[in-house]
């Protein structure tokens, strides 16, 4: 397949014009428009470009890697916490078809025996398509799981069930990791809530990365977590303590913390703006990640459903739990909340291409296979128009 007349997201993070080249599901190469051949020549003349089958004219559209969404629950109504193949089959099959190529979906803070089954299942279903190469290709690769509970604070439990917080033990953390096969990515505390975050987080540092979530810690508290070796925030401003001038809370922590990345939720609820734009010049591009933070409402009608066990509300884009109104998850997938951070909060495009891109691959580790489109990487490629509209998703150098 060859992609051309297309504006590409670089290795750069910019945009060139260009074509892409793609054989047995990889990008083979790609060219700027300075060096390609006369456009006076026809395809049908260019003996070499037959031999990549298909060629699509991409008409002057953006094209970007596969987004990858590191933080999500759930859409069309399944939840990854719904533990079966089922459930991710129909999770990772939307979120292809929107554009969203690679997946860690996010666990609850449920009891512990029922999260090391459902980790099990993922694991299950991860082999399942490793084994089926063509039922891989139509769905989003699942690419890791992240764990927000259940070593939460009560005080900032969000949509989360406080009926099964537990202490961080490393035990419980090695056994999650086992259960995964190798899948979980990512492991949430809040530091105020155990007896001894440090030591937990210097023995588990290496095995996992460690987040700060649903947290009430704080600068003093969560600086500590940091320093030794934690390196995430899961959805920056969200179920944490404010940010103010006298108590910088855990958002202070991360700005003093070099090694930290951060998640934001660009749903145009969760977070004004004006502080979205606010926290990119303080942290810089580089260590922020888009999520969606969605959950099974996402891509469904309004009405009820559940999160975690716990009723939920879903009225166009806000999702409220039943209980007290608290903001409870997302119900915009992460191609939409990257249209709101460039067209609501006036990101530039090429940043919030690499939030949803190019740094979660580098956190999850995978950057040597996808976030990027150049020589190499899988063919997940993305056509989207001048007005951010989808055009083409191409996963595995095949058009869904």
């Amino acid at each position: 397949m060859i992609i051309k007349n297309v504006k590409m997201f670089t290795p750069e993070c910019s945009f060139e014009e260009g074509t892409i080249y793609i054989r047995d599901g990889k990008i083979e190469k790609t060219e700027k428009a300075a060096a390609e051949r006369s456009a006076a020549v026809p395809d049908t003349e260019k003996t070499e470009d037959r031999e990549y089958g298909e060629i699509l004219d991409g008409k002057g559209c953006y094209a970007i890697p596969g987004l990858i969404d590191l933080h999500f629950h759930g859409c069309m109504g399944y939840d990854f916490c719904d533990g079966t193949k089922e459930a991710i089959a129909e999770i990772a099959k939307y979120e292809s078809s929107v554009g969203v190529t690679s997946i860690a979906p996010a666990t609850m803070t449920l009891p512990v025996a029922e999260l090391k089954r459902i980790l099990s299942v993922g694991a299950e279903y991860q082999k399942d398509m490793e084994r089926d190469a063509d039922k891989k290709g139509t769905r989003a690769d699942l690419v890791g799981i992240n764990m927000e509970g259940p070593f939460i604070s009560a005080a900032k439990k969000g949509a989360q069930d406080p009926r099964n917080i537990v202490s961080c033990d490393p035990g419980i953390a090695q056994e999650f990791l086992e259960a995964s096969d190798g899948l979980v990515k990512f492991i949430g505390i809040a530091p105020e809530e155990q007896k001894d975050p440090i030591s937990f987080v210097k023995e588990m540092k290496d095995r996992v990365n460690l987040s700060l979530a649903h947290t009430n810690a704080d600068y003093e508290q969560a600086k500590a977590a940091f320093d030794a070796g934690a390196s995430h925030a899961v959805h920056l401003f969200n179920a944490m303590p404010a940010f103010t001038h006298r108590s910088p809370g855990v958002v202070g922590a991360v700005a003093d913390s070099s090694h930290v990345t951060a998640e934001l939720i660009c749903d145009g609820v969760h977070i004004h703006p004006a502080m979205v734009r606010a926290v990119f010049r303080m942290l810089g591009e580089d260590r922020m990640i888009l999520i969606s933070d969605s959950m099974r409402a996402t891509g469904m009608p309004d009405g009820r459903y559940t999160l975690g066990g716990l009723e939920v509300d879903k009225a166009g884009n806000l999702a409220t739990l039943v209980s007290d109104g608290a903001i409870a998850g997302s119900a915009t997938h992460l191609m939409d909340c990257l249209r709101v951070a460039v067209t609501q909060m006036q990101l530039p495009l090429e940043t919030a291409v690499r939030c949803a891109t190019l740094n979660p691959a580098k956190k999850l580790g995978i950057s040597d296979r996808v976030g990027t489109i150049e020589a190499g990487k899988k063919a997940d490629v993305v056509l989207l128009d001048q007005s951010l509209a989808l055009k083409l998703v191409v996963k595995d150098g095949k058009k869904l």
